[in-house]
């Protein structure tokens, strides 16, 4: 075992070695580096002796977006608690600190035994929950020696995973020191059991909570209603450039509108879309043709009394989103929905943004390690393509039979709601074992 940590404090310090090579060109790396500078003094300004504290630890953004209904749950029932939540990634970082409900947010500083020791002195925290995934060594003993409760929410278990090779022991042995582990489905209770790993039971996944909670609480967008009035909408959210490909050459002929949300938003992959859809309009430049006025209701007013001149809407097929933070409401106007990634070696984005709005969902056909895809296409709710030819059959379809398309769309629904709950039965755990006090 103790060369096994010695090989695994090498691997970090390795690490964070090339991380420090990196940063000399790679603004992601070189961001990385900075918000971990002086992170223990400025934690150290935000925590007093007295603040009672729940770490929550999520990698990045997606894993946040799991962690947010969990934290809100807390909230409510533990009112005088502070959230802080850590991140692995600046991209997470970066949007946690637009959150209005966790109270300090910072980076997790890297897993060295000193690092752990100090990160734990200063934040004191009462309980620890770490989203979905990561693992480190250092930091869940230490909060194990200080038997301060950790729990694992949300986390999914493959054969194929480190844990459960014959090389896995280390990896194993960070699994017991997790107060509980709460799992998505039944096979990863199955397979932890089978390596006597007990302390675990299916919640289920709280990113069904976060988008059930988006979906209800969700606005109309003025702009989008304008651009889609009464067609037909196509919206394909988190696209790759493999996807914009594959869509191309196939909407051209469809009597559809079409949204494109691509992953990226950077300047060139914007244009390179607009290359494929000659017919398209950025939703920047839409929103420039319609400036708020003040004194103005609504949109509609704006146009209605001839405040905006000489639009065209009806000459624009596509619109590119061009900014973040749209997606998970541009769904609702979809009669059908694309998600993208499916021809990346990562695999498709969240088709659960998509599948809350009773919505038939397509797929490219890297999905399977995606619990919920798999799921959702045996309840005929969503469709896997592979090729253009079998994307043009699949839209033709669900545009030509509504019965189909609404038969689908209710499964969607349906499934989401079925799988709701998993943020209550965590918090309910807490309370019923009383790792936390009022």
């Amino acid at each position: 075992m103790r060369l096994v940590v010695f090989l695994y404090n090498l691997f970090i310090r390795a690490y964070v070695f090339g991380i420090r090579i990196a940063a000399l060109w790679n603004p992601k790396a070189k961001e990385w580096l900075r918000g971990r500078r002086n992170m223990f003094d400025d934690l150290a300004k935000q925590i007093k002796p007295e603040d009672r504290i729940i770490w929550m630890h999520c990698a990045s953004a997606g894993e946040f977006e799991q962690g947010k209904p969990l934290i809100e749950e807390l909230k409510q029932r533990y009112p005088s608690v502070k959230i802080l939540v850590s991140f692995f990634s600046p991209s997470g970082y970066a949007v946690g600190k637009k959150y209005p409900h966790a109270d300090i947010i910072t980076y997790l500083p890297a897993d060295t035994g000193k690092n752990a020791k100090r990160f734990l002195e200063v934040v004191h925290p009462e309980l620890v929950i770490f989203i979905k995934y990561e693992y480190w060594y250092h930091h869940l003993s230490v909060l194990a020696f200080h038997h301060i409760p950790a729990l694992m929410v949300s986390a999914i278990f493959r054969k194929q995973q480190a844990f459960f090779k014959w090389y896995g022991g280390f990896y194993r042995q960070i699994l017991f020191l997790f107060r509980h582990i709460f799992v998505q489905d039944e096979n990863s209770v199955r397979l932890l059991k089978s390596h006597g790993i007990k302390h675990c039971s299916v919640s289920g996944d709280t990113r069904f909570d976060r988008v059930k909670k988006i979906a209800d609480g969700a606005e109309q967008l003025e702009l989008i209603s304008f651009f889609v009035g009464d067609a037909r909408v196509i919206v394909a959210g988190s696209t790759w450039p493999d996807d914009e490909k594959l869509i191309a050459e196939c909407v051209n002929d469809l009597p559809v509108k079409l949204i494109i949300a691509p992953h990226e938003i950077h300047a060139s992959h914007i244009a390179s879309i607009q290359k494929r859809f000659p017919s398209s309009l950025r939703y920047s430049d839409l929103k420039a043709l319609i400036p708020e006025k003040k004194g103005s209701a609504s949109l509609w007013d704006r146009i209605n009394e001839q405040q905006v001149k000489d639009i065209r809407i009806e000459d624009y097929r596509v619109l590119i989103i061009d900014n973040i933070g749209l997606l998970s409401r541009l769904y609702q106007y979809a009669h059908i929905t694309y998600i993208g990634g499916g021809f990346n070696k990562s695999g498709i984005h969240n088709t659960l943004e998509a599948a809350v709005w009773g919505k038939p969902v397509i797929v490219g056909p890297n999905y399977k390690k995606f619990r919920e895809a798999v799921e959702l296409i045996k309840e005929g709710a969503a469709f896997s393509i592979s090729t253009a030819d079998e994307l043009k059959t699949r839209l033709k379809d669900l545009l030509n039979k509504d019965d189909l398309t609404q038969k689908a769309g209710s499964a969607a629904l349906q499934y989401v709601r079925q799988q709701t709950g998993a943020s209550k039965k965590v918090v309910d755990y807490i309370q019923e074992n009383r790792l936390l006090t009022r």
